[in-house]
Formats: structure tokens, sequence, C-alpha cells
């Protein structure tokens, strides 16, 4: 801070977190800059607008256009590591550590996004030589920069010397994922959940895992077990909405072909006139690893004993959906050959040293107390759960994710039996630009690129949707259509220009992918 006062003096002081006044010293002004570029990294827009649509009127700069701007940010990155955790992490990460917090991850992306491997190899090779948990990091940056072979000799290596690092468990078990080698990453995704059974991201990606190899009650139950803690928001600032906008435009951002000011600021759609028709093999998922609200009040009138030593962090980690007799691999198949003693403690004919065929009377009593009370008779519809002591019960929050992705579901179905239904009368489906916009979105989640890119073109054909227009680029880079995917980054950038911002880091990553697919020149 810089107070002037008059006449003609002026005290630069810093103020820590408890307003004490300060000596501005150059560390400070080395943690200032270092922070600035975090965070314009941090609050850039990822070219779907959503970012500046919430903070509007600010500009955003690249904060690293030269490689001596490239060097001064290394330079303050590697004399400030070793203090990075005390910026925070991510809200997915519990507690900051060296290789987890913003600083690292800012040098990630800047890595990723400029393509400069080479300077973040050299960085990373100097810092691991003061802390070999640096060769997580360094793994990752020698992976995408495709120099695979050096990152699995450094990670064998550095996983002798640090056997339960999660770390580096967690990038080699990603690896292994990656390369279609699920059988190997499943083991190392366990040990990774063993080291740190209180990080979410070994969990995840242990479900992640699971879900590759298709045993989906198996994923359930994992996403199940994953370490649930106060969710912090995203560190970005929050303006009050304003009631009205009146930005000035420059002449040359004037242009009808991306005007969306006609676009509503409310994009949630009110779907209530919709009826329920669907419930898809989630559902059937969801019945076969959690415990059901029917089930819960069958099992409770019969009392089933349920067993202690398992739970659904267990059965994840074991890989087994079904539990064996007293926690062994021994089949069930003897206690079927052998009787069930009965309710009035009667032992049966195996416990007996009598010969089984001694003849029995043909009717016999039972004496029963006074105050016994018999057992009602057992529903025969609910004879499945007897199985209920095999399963769990569901977080919340897992539980709720649930009813979404049902929602999601019913919505998504109702919309192409809709769409269905006017195509065989040859009648135009119409939506307007918005509902289109939602929907597109819709079927993204639900992992329907061809109808999710037939929404957002649908959207772009009424008005410019900077979000329909990304996910249309999304479609070009994965069909390999580059003039298609140059237009669409352009019109990206116009828009983006036009709102002030002039560094988009999912943009710069998709011209920089263009360029070395195809050049920075292409003979027309």
């Amino acid at each position: 801070m810089a107070r002037v006062q008059i006449p003609g003096t002026v005290e630069s002081y810093c103020v820590d977190e408890r307003g004490n006044k300060m000596e501005a010293t150059e560390d400070h002004w080395l943690e200032t800059y270092l922070c600035s570029v975090l965070r314009a990294y941090s609050y850039a827009d990822n070219g779907s607008g959503d970012t500046i649509k919430r903070i509007i009127g600010v500009r955003r700069f690249n904060p690293i256009t030269s490689t001596d701007q490239e060097q001064r940010f290394l330079d303050a990155a590697e004399r400030l590591f070793f203090s990075g955790w005390q910026l925070g992490s991510d809200p997915e990460i519990q507690v900051p550590n060296l290789v987890s917090n913003h600083l690292t991850s800012g040098i990630l992306t800047y890595i990723k996004i400029s393509g400069r491997f080479a300077s973040g190899i050299n960085l990373f090779e100097k810092l691991r030589a003061r802390d070999p948990e640096i060769s997580s990091l360094l793994a990752r940056v020698y992976i995408a920069g495709d120099e695979e072979v050096k990152a699995v000799r450094l990670l064998h290596d550095a996983v002798q010397e640090l056997p339960m690092d999660y770390s580096l468990l967690d990038c080699q078990a990603d690896f292994c994922n990656k390369k279609s080698r699920s059988d190997l990453a499943l083991d190392i995704a366990k040990r990774a959940v063993i080291a740190a059974p209180s990080e979410f991201n070994t969990w995840a990606r242990l479900a992640e895992v699971y879900v590759v190899q298709e045993q989906w009650e198996l994923a359930l139950l994992t996403l199940n077990s994953c370490p649930m803690f106060t969710y912090q928001d995203k560190d970005a600032p929050r303006l009050p909405e304003p009631s009205r906008v009146s930005l000035p435009l420059a002449p040359e951002t004037l242009c009808d072909e991306i005007d969306d000011a006609g676009a509503p600021q409310n994009i949630h759609a009110s779907h209530s006139d919709y009826k329920e028709n669907w419930m898809g093999s989630a559902a059937q998922d969801q019945k076969s690893g959690f415990v059901m609200e029917e089930e819960y009040r069958a099992e409770k009138q019969t009392a089933a004993p349920v067993e202690k030593n398992r739970n659904a962090s267990t059965t994840a980690l074991r890989g087994d959906v079904t539990p064996q007799a007293n926690g062994h691999g021994e089949p069930e198949a003897a206690s079927e050959t052998t009787d069930e003693p009965h309710d009035d403690g009667e032992p049966s004919a195996a416990d007996s040293h009598l010969d089984p065929d001694v003849s029995k009377p043909d009717t016999t009593i039972t004496v029963r107390s006074a105050t016994e009370t018999p057992q009602p008779p057992t529903d025969p519809s609910h004879q499945d759960y007897t199985q209920f002591q095999h399963k769990r019960l569901c977080e919340r929050w897992l539980d709720n994710l649930f009813m979404v992705l049902y929602e999601d579901l019913r919505i998504y179905t109702i919309w192409r039996t809709e769409a269905a239904q006017y195509r065989q009368q040859q009648l135009a489906y119409k939506k307007n630009a918005e509902e289109w916009e939602i929907l597109g979105d819709l079927a993204e989640r639900l992992h329907h690129p061809d109808e999710a890119v037939e929404a957002w073109q649908a959207c772009l054909s009424m008005r410019f949707s900077p979000k329909a227009m990304r996910g249309v680029l999304g479609l070009y880079e994965k069909h390999g259509d580059h003039r298609g995917m140059l237009g669409a980054l352009i019109r990206l950038v116009a828009w983006q220009y036009r709102w002030y911002s002039e560094f988009s880091p999912d943009l710069l990553y998709a011209i920089r992918k263009l360029i070395e697919e195809e050049g920075a020149i292409v003979p027309s």
C-alpha cells in the first residue's frame, strides 16, 4: 500500500492478515508478483464465457508473453516453491502439501498451455535435487512432453525410494490407466488409497479404474467411500449483480455475428411440465450396491445380522463385491449341506452323535413361554433382501448426484422422444436459443456428443453463444477439422476481445495444438 501525504511525501508499507503495518521488502514484492501471475491464470475464462459473464468489466491480460517474462516467473517460482503450500490448494485437496497447491497447479498449467516443456523439466530437475518428492511433478511434465520412457524410469526409481508417496502412485495409476493397462493401474491405485486414505483424489482414481474395467458396483462403492469435507469455493472475486450494465465497446468489436447481447442472463430452464417416464440401468446399479428405502424397512422388521468386519471402503479395496464366509475365501457351499440350528435351540442331526436315520415321531409339540411371541412370516416379495448385509448405506451427497442424474436422463429422454415424433410427422422441432444451449450441456454431461453438437448448432443458428461455440470447437478437434477449428477460434477470440479479455488459456492451448499439427503458415 502507498499513502500520500501533502506536502510531498509518500509512504509505502505492507499490511498483514492482522492489520499490522510492515515494511515492504523484496520478498514481499516477489510474492506479490508470483501471486499476480497465478491469479491471472485462475481468473481467466476457459472460452465458454462463464467467467466473463460472472465478473464483467474486468480486463484480462496474458501475464507471460516473452521468454524474459517466462524466466522471471520460473525464477520466482523456484525461490518460493517450498513455501507454495501456504497458498492453499484446489478444493479437492484436503491438505495442501509440497506437490499439491496453487503454485504447482499454476506452473503445470503454464507449461501445458505454452508447450515450454524443456523449461519445466529444467525447473523440476533442479527442485528434485533438493527433495525427491518433486519426482511426481517432473514425471507429469515428461509425460506431457512426450518423453514417456524417461517418465517411466523416473517413476520406477522414485517409487523405490518413496514407496508410499501417494502423488507418485497416483501418477503411475493415471499413466497405466490411459495406456489401457487397467490391470496394472488397479493395484497401484489401491496402494495410493492406502497411502492417503483421507485424500479425495486417490479414491477418485480408484473409481476411474473400476469404471474402465466396467465394475460398476465397485466403482459406486469406491465413490461412496470418498472422504468428504467442507468444500472451499474457488478463490475468485464476488461482485454484486448490477441492475444495469453499460460498457463502452470499441468500434472494431461491433459485429452482428458475435452479438449475444440479447441472451438472457438466467440460463436455468424450468422443466416442471415434464412427466417422469424413464428409469434406466443406473437405478439398477444403485439398487444392487446400496440399501434402498423399501429394503431398509423390510430388513428392519426381519432384523437380519449384519457382518461387522466389512464396509464400503474395504469392499472397494478388496475388489470383491460378494463377501466370503468369516472373511476367508472358503466357499459357502458347506453351510448348505449342514442343517441350520432350529430357533428353539434343538441340536441338528449334524451336531448329534445319533444315527440320522433313527425314526422320529410323526407329530411333535413345541413348548413356548407365555412371553415369547412368534415372528411374523416373511413377505415373499422381500426374499431377495436377505443380501441386505452385503450392501452399504449411500452417502447423502452421492444420493443427491443420483437424483441429478435421473433428472438429466428424464429430460434427455423426453427431448429425444419429442424430436423423433416431430421428425416422423415431418414437422420442425422448435426451441429457443437458450433451451438449445441447455440441452447441449445436458447431452454433453450424459456423454452424447453427437446430440450435444446438434443442439449447439441449432443454438448458433439463432444467435451467437460462446458456450455453444466452445462445444462445437471440441467436435472439430475430435474429428480433426482444422478449418472448422480455425473458424470457431476466430469467433471465440473476437467475442473474448469484445468483453476486454485478451487471455484465455484454453483457447491459447487450442491454437498452439493447431499450429503444431498444421503449422503457422498453410499454403492455399
